[in-house]
């Protein structure tokens, strides 16, 4: 069968198509925006990419077109599609139709953490020997890749909220029917879709609503949004985790993280020593412990397993360190993602400074909708560098005057990269973060500092 994918190089898109060359087919697509690292990870598994949405790029072999959700009515292709009866569906229709069924998926719920803990959890998986499928809205170190077909019979799947398609309104999430769910957080996000948080409550509860009676629920059981989402109906066995939870907790932490204990039931469970960071890292490895457990991994395996997790791209990702200073890249767009990025690096900086560089990209911080507490998530900074890009209809520099810690406003990345290059020092660590390329503002600083220190 020949898959032609609009919208094929973002992330979850990616995975479809590089699942779909796997399972055999023929696989094109087509995406304004080609470019490494997908547009290379797609071409050496010879999935052919075509440029922008020309509808001469859907071909006489092409048997069925799968629909990305940043596509829209008025694209040319897409009218096309629609104009010429051509058979097509959304990429977690595909997915639930091609790839789950019949599999034991597990699936990672939440506003923050999905691709952490979902990495986790596949990484437990494969070193116990089970060798799972994977789905994961980003590069798990471990693996070099963000999905693969896997063995029958578990596949981990990062089980987003965002709208499944132009036509398909519901949450992606809805179309996987996990066997084992976590549900990581709750919090009012995507505001470009969503009035408010009661209406993300309701997608979750429509998650909840299709994970079988014999499945399991791993919930995090600090968060009140869930146990909302809880209360208006569940099926399904719930096991709840939290730092200090009655059921799976942690205990006794070192004080950079990196030692810590899985308690299960008021008993002692497993250690874990591994390479991650804070304290949202560790909540994620304990849902992973919990879910994992569930899919028949002893505790103690997965805890070994842990102290191999080697991190994901764009996730607290080191990406070099000239000098003395380090340099650190991390997806972090929402106040609390923020806060919990900021948190991890106090815990392994010791004595150095810590330059927070922001590039407010999503659609809802384009919105403006945290605003108010993006100036609070940043105070753990001893530096504040924020982008204003075009795109934002609401001025940084209104929010930045009224900061404790000095916050300055820029309008261009050259002169971000500059004031960082006259600051930096040694044992200072420069945390960039974005959800998109923020204009190699990444690879420019270091060159900026490796030539700084020839």
């Amino acid at each position: 069968m020949h898959i032609h994918i609009l919208g094929i190089c973002g992330t979850f898109m990616g995975g479809v198509a590089l699942l779909a060359r796997q399972a055999g087919h023929t696989v094109s697509g087509s995406d304004e925006n080609v470019y490494p690292p997908m547009s290379t990870q797609l071409e050496l598994q010879g999935i052919e990419l075509c440029e922008g949405y020309d509808p001469a790029h859907i071909t006489d072999q092409v048997d069925q077109v799968v629909i990305g959700n940043a596509m829209s009515r008025g694209n040319p292709v897409v009218e096309y599609v629609l104009n010429n009866n051509l058979p097509y569906t959304s990429g977690p229709q595909w997915l639930a139709e091609n790839v789950l069924s019949n599999r034991w998926v597990l699936a990672v719920a939440g506003t923050h953490g999905k691709t952490s803990t979902s990495s986790m959890v596949a990484w437990i998986l494969d070193y116990a020997g089970l060798n799972p499928g994977f789905l994961i809205g980003g590069v798990p170190s471990n693996f070099g890749l963000s999905a693969r077909y896997g063995d029958y019979p578990f596949f981990v799947v990062e089980a987003d909220e965002y709208d499944t398609a132009f036509f398909d309104k519901r949450s992606k999430f809805v179309h996987y029917q996990p066997r084992t769910c976590i549900l990581n957080n709750l919090e009012f996000d995507h505001a470009d879709i969503f009035d408010d948080v009661g209406a993300i409550k309701k997608q979750f509860q429509h998650l909840v609503r299709t994970v079988p009676g014999q499945g399991k629920l791993i919930v995090n059981g600090a968060d009140p949004n869930l146990d909302d989402v809880l209360e208006m109906g569940c099926w399904t066995p719930v096991e709840k985790f939290s730092v200090a939870g009655e059921y799976w907790s942690i205990r006794d932490c070192v004080e950079d993280g990196s030692e810590f204990e899985v308690w299960v039931d008021g008993q002692f469970a497993a250690p874990v020593k591994w390479k991650m960071h804070g304290a949202h890292n560790r909540l994620n490895a304990l849902a992973a412990v919990a879910a994992t457990r569930h899919a028949g991994v002893p505790v103690e395996k997965a805890c070994e397993a842990l102290g191999d997790f080697k991190g994901i791209k764009r996730r607290l990702e080191v990406l070099g360190q000239v000098d003395g200073v380090t340099v650190y890249d991390d997806f972090a767009h929402h106040p609390t993602a923020i806060i919990e990025t900021l948190s991890a690096v106090k815990e392994l900086s010791g004595n150095g400074r810590i330059l927070a560089v922001l590039e407010p990209r999503s659609n809802t911080m384009r919105m403006g909708v945290h605003k108010k507490r993006l100036l609070d998530s940043l105070q753990q900074a001893d530096l504040i560098y924020l982008y204003q890009p075009a795109s934002i209809d609401w001025n940084l520099r209104d929010l930045a005057r009224h900061s404790a810690v000095t916050a300055d406003v820029y309008d261009d990345v050259a002169d971000i990269i500059h004031d960082l290059i006259k600051q930096a020092r040694p044992g200072d660590h420069i945390v960039i973060m974005s959800n998109g390329g923020f204009k190699s503002i990444h690879t420019r600083l270091l060159q900026a500092l490796e030539k700084k220190a020839a």
